[in-house]
């Protein structure tokens, strides 16, 4: 990869969406309504650029090695840390965890799989319903990271929240097992 693709717009927003993800846990350490509409707007700045980055580096013709290794490790760090940190303050909580652990194992294991098949030089693409399991995923941790605020304004946001992460959740799940069917055949080879 030449230096100026690491310098790259696509790859500048996936950089700036990695930087999003610990600032919007410092947000968290902070009281008041104030701090979780920063996070709220932080999270949405850093989708738009999940969306931005790889339609961009098509477009431009400016796709690299580093952006295509970077990119999903920023979009699973902001989920993760998102996850985490509403598990932390109760925004998710009692069954509601399951969603999030589902969601979570699912990252971990799907990335596994994917770097195990890039060895083999296997390619297993993202699929359609994969990116509207990032969507409404997206849209949930949106609506929970808003949490008392969002709530103030919206009554209901965090159910309707903890609604679409249990979404996300079944959807998780079938595009989680769509992975390992693509992959199981490579997996059992000696």
């Amino acid at each position: 990869m030449s230096k100026s693709l690491a310098w790259s717009l696509p790859n500048l927003l996936t950089y700036g969406r990695i930087l999003a993800v610990p600032a919007v846990a410092v947000c968290f350490y902070f009281p008041g309504f104030g701090a979780r509409w920063t996070a709220l707007a932080i999270f949405i700045l850093a989708a738009v650029t999940d969306f931005l980055d790889g339609y961009l580096a098509r477009a431009w013709q400016q796709q690299s090695r580093l952006g295509q290794m970077l990119d999903p490790i920023a979009d699973k760090l902001l989920v993760a840390v998102c996850l985490l940190l509403m598990a932390g303050d109760g925004t998710i909580g009692g069954w509601s965890m399951m969603a999030a652990i589902i969601i979570l194992c699912r990252e971990i294991l799907v990335s596994g799989l994917r770097e195990f098949l890039a060895e083999l030089r296997v390619s297993v693409p993202v699929t359609r319903l994969a990116k509207w399991k990032t969507a409404v995923q997206l849209v949930a941790l949106a609506l929970l990271l808003a949490g008392p605020a969002g709530e103030a304004l919206i009554p209901g946001a965090t159910l309707v929240g903890l609604m679409a992460l249990w979404i996300a959740a079944v959807l998780t799940l079938y595009t989680g097992y769509d992975y390992f069917r693509a992959g199981i055949g490579h997996l059992m080879t000696d």
